[in-house]
């Protein structure tokens, strides 16, 4: 054996450019990206409704001379929003960052570890609100929630008819509406399934050589996007073994709604999500600040994030549930 071994002249150490850590991309994240974001000074508020069926009459008449104009009305309503604070913390002991040997950060580290952790609960919040079966959307003809292998084959099956299906629907939602939906929310899944069926790869292939995108199966529908919601989360307790692994945050739904580009005045949406920008030291309704705890001699660094996501108009959109056998 040679001498010195490579073991004596070297002593392993943290590599500075590279290290190991589970943020998700931003692109896995649809909770900012369906509804238009609305700030808000108040953390709780009224929004203004108009009788969607007063203003689908057509009650115009013809006026006689002499004879006065025949009078209409609309009816107003309100809903409230109240936009809940959220907030985690994370501890940076003096012994940790005086220690702390590159490529550890703890400052960074700990932004990024809690700017994470409030990005997935945001998407957890809009998947309960949006994305989850109990007839919360009544696009449908009767107002409640689409299944797979009752209501419409599987898009998983290839025997299906996605396009059919998304089409329908939106016709639908316009006839009784006026307004066609625009957007198309799908789980991991239920993506693999759009890009994969056999009648999109046929429909696509006679006028594009690309693969199968998100973006040509928009177009495809009619629809200015198709997103797909796939942040995953672990439910296991800190410490406990990870042999179990993740889940994907949503199931196999998939939502069909109209939302426009941005808030504005007398403008219809399916839901808004409303961020207190009136919180103090806020950037669009969150925080990241850090104060100091003396007693535990420690830095905290603290990401607090205050929003409201609400269903404003449930006729406006659809869900379509059990959409694949691939989960």
């Amino acid at each position: 054996m040679p001498n010195p071994t490579p073991g004596q002249v070297h002593v392993d150490g943290l590599l500075t450019d590279v290290s190991v850590a589970f943020v998700q991309s931003s692109t896995k994240f649809v909770a900012d990206k369906v509804f238009p974001r609305v700030p808000v000074q108040k953390q709780s508020d009224k929004v203004a409704i108009y009788n969607q069926q007063d203003f689908m009459r057509v009650e115009a008449e013809k006026r006689a001379p002499g004879d006065s104009a025949v009078r209409v009305g609309y009816r107003t309503s309100s809903t409230t929003y109240i936009a809940d604070e959220w907030a985690a913390e994370h501890a940076i002991d003096d012994q940790v960052r005086a220690n702390a040997d590159s490529p550890y950060a703890p400052g960074e580290d700990a932004v990024r570890y809690l700017v994470n952790g409030m990005q997935l609960r945001r998407e957890k919040e809009w998947v309960t609100n949006f994305f989850s079966t109990g007839d919360l959307w009544t696009g449908s003809s009767d107002a409640a929630d689409l299944v797979g292998a009752t209501d419409f084959t599987q898009w998983s099956n290839a025997a299906s008819t996605p396009i059919e299906d998304i089409r329908k629907a939106a016709n639908r939602i316009e006839r009784a509406s006026g307004f066609r939906p625009n957007k198309l929310v799908v789980d991991r899944y239920g993506e693999s399934d759009l890009l994969d069926h056999p009648d999109i790869v046929d429909r696509i292939k006679h006028v594009s050589s690309e693969p199968v995108t998100r973006q040509l199966v928009a177009r495809l529908m009619g629809l200015d996007e198709v997103l797909v919601t796939a942040a995953a989360e672990y439910s296991g307790g800190e410490g406990l073994s990870t042999a179990a692994g993740g889940s994907f945050i949503a199931s196999d739904e998939a939502l069909l709604v109209y939302a426009p580009p941005a808030p504005s005045l007398m403008t219809p949406s399916g839901g808004y999500t409303f961020v207190w920008s009136g919180l103090t030291g806020s950037n669009e309704g969150q925080v990241v600040e850090q104060y100091r705890d003396d007693k535990a001699v420690s830095d905290v660094v603290r990401v607090r994030s205050a929003w409201a996501q609400k269903r404003i108009a449930p006729s406006l959109g659809v869900l379509f549930t059990d959409t694949s056998t691939r989960v």
